[in-house]
């Protein structure tokens, strides 16, 4: 008799049907391993992070007449003691003490550290001065999975500041539940600077190069944003209309429309983003989805024009503009909050703070 194990190759396990029973047991298996594999990882990366601390911190702590000379030693003997071990470069051990010094008494970062990975803590040192932006990239990377490359992406198109300085109406036609996320869904200028586009062009010009750059587009946008069509069609009473842009976001579990203008933000473009978002919500979002939001998008903006044409709306619409470089507008830092107000915001984007402190770290 032909063995079980030589029986079930490839091809007879490709020929088997399995029930939905059977799939979702298949399907939960491979969440567990999933979830231990992030586990491990959480873990290891956590336990790497307290020994650069400690490192770090025993390097301050030494005798300071030792100078530059203890720190090439002591990255010297560490290499030869380890060679398989990555991560004691001269270069890497003074990371450690800049990583000690400038986040040992600071009570709001001391208990974030060993929420990202090591990487991701030099980039935002390197890139991050402040204080609270360096909050700010830390809990935004642990809270939307940020990588390596979005995490450099968003430093360099300035989320923190265009985050900090969105116009929306959210925080009073959103429910609690998806209020604090969808204001940090929404910036105040998007950067389109892969558009490949001259000087003059129409609104379908833009919007046909931003799907054509779908990938670049969402990334943009944020994370959790997916794409579901561009003149999405909405019939009402035989009668057509066209929204630019229709996004999903998979955490808000809402629709997004998103209208394009390449000129200056009017008042009547809240008019129909509202008559849009009533239709959405009334024939084509699902019954256990949130109501949906609008973003129009303009090239320019009057901040004052744009408060109090959202004062009057009852729907959850936001205002952004976008640029074709990364510069951030000159007049856009005088817009920036005090430093309290930064604090208050950051905790109200990312409230879901870190406080396992770990008992290693001190």
């Amino acid at each position: 008799m032909q063995p079980l194990v030589a029986v079930l190759d490839n091809d007879f396990m490709n020929d088997i049907i399995l029930n939905n029973a059977q799939k979702e047991f298949i399907k939960d298996i491979k969440e567990k391993i999933r979830q231990s594999q992030y586990t491990t990882l959480k873990t290891v990366n956590k336990e790497l992070i307290i020994l650069y601390w400690n490192i770090g911190k025993s390097i301050v702590s030494a005798d300071q007449n030792w100078g530059k000379f203890i720190v090439k030693s002591l990255s010297l003997e560490l290499q030869n003691e380890f060679p398989g071990i990555k991560g004691f470069s001269e270069r890497n051990l003074w990371y450690m003490v800049k990583f000690y010094k400038e986040y040992h008494d600071n009570e709001k970062l001391l208990p974030l550290i060993g929420e990202i990975s090591w990487t991701k803590h030099i980039l935002i040192m390197q890139k991050c001065k402040d204080s609270q932006m360096r909050e700010f990239y830390i809990l935004a990377t642990k809270k939307f999975g940020w990588t390596k490359n979005v995490l450099i992406h968003q430093i360099e198109s300035q989320a923190y500041e265009r985050f900090l300085i969105n116009q929306t109406n959210y925080d009073k036609t959103l429910s609690s539940e998806v209020r604090k996320r969808a204001i940090l869904a929404v910036k105040d200028e998007y950067i389109f600077d892969f558009l490949d586009l001259g000087e003059d062009y129409c609104e379908r010009q833009l919007e046909t190069e931003l799907v054509k750059n779908i990938r670049k587009f969402l990334l943009e946008m944020g994370s959790h944003f997916t794409f579901m069509g561009n003149q999405y069609k909405l019939e009402i009473n035989n009668k057509e209309y066209f929204i630019d842009l229709l996004l999903y976001h998979r955490k808000l579990k809402c629709l997004v429309a998103i209208e394009l203008k390449i000129g200056e933000f009017i008042p009547e473009y809240k008019g129909k983003m509202e008559y849009y978002l009533e239709i959405l919500n009334d024939k084509v979002k699902l019954l256990d989805e949130n109501n949906s939001i609008g973003i129009i998008i303009c090239k320019e903006k009057d901040r004052t024009v744009v408060e109090y044409s959202l004062k009057s709306s009852n729907l959850p619409i936001g205002v952004a503009t976008y640029e074709t470089t990364c510069d951030l507008p000159k007049n856009y830092e005088k817009l920036l909050p005090n430093a309290e107000e930064i604090a208050e915001k950051v905790d109200l984007f990312l409230k879901d703070k870190m406080n396992n402190h770990s008992n290693d770290i001190s």
